[in-house]
């Protein structure tokens, strides 16, 4: 068994704690269910947000869908010029069998353009 990541990322419409949470939810639900993640695999989930989204930490969208004993740490992306704005990222640290190949990145609402790979 290997410990692999899982990429995320979608576009929040605006810096309220409900389109955070909203986009949050969405992406992990995507991801788990492009994966078939089970909660006892994961062993840490890391989010980021860009630095115009700062109302909500995106760590509690997986908190609300049950994921009460993983690990959760939000951080801020770097704020690198011209880069996408209003952007959640999510990197999810699984224990599975696959091989990199077989892990399906869920890039959403605009953010397709951060990775060549489309779902």
């Amino acid at each position: 068994m290997w410990c692999r990541g899982i990429r995320g990322a979608a576009r929040v419409a605006s810096n309220t704690s409900q389109d955070i949470l909203k986009a949050s939810e969405e992406l992990l639900t995507d991801i788990i269910r492009a994966n078939d993640l089970k909660m006892e695999d994961v062993a840490a989930i890391v989010f980021t947000l860009t630095s115009d989204l700062n109302a909500e930490f995106p760590a509690r969208a997986a908190r609300r869908l049950g994921w009460e004993v993983i690990p959760l740490l939000c951080a801020q992306e770097i704020d690198v010029p011209q880069s996408l704005s209003s952007t959640l990222r999510i990197l999810i640290l699984h224990n599975t069998e696959k091989k990199p190949e077989e892990i399906n990145h869920v890039y959403l609402k605009g953010t397709e353009v951060l990775r060549e790979t489309k779902i």
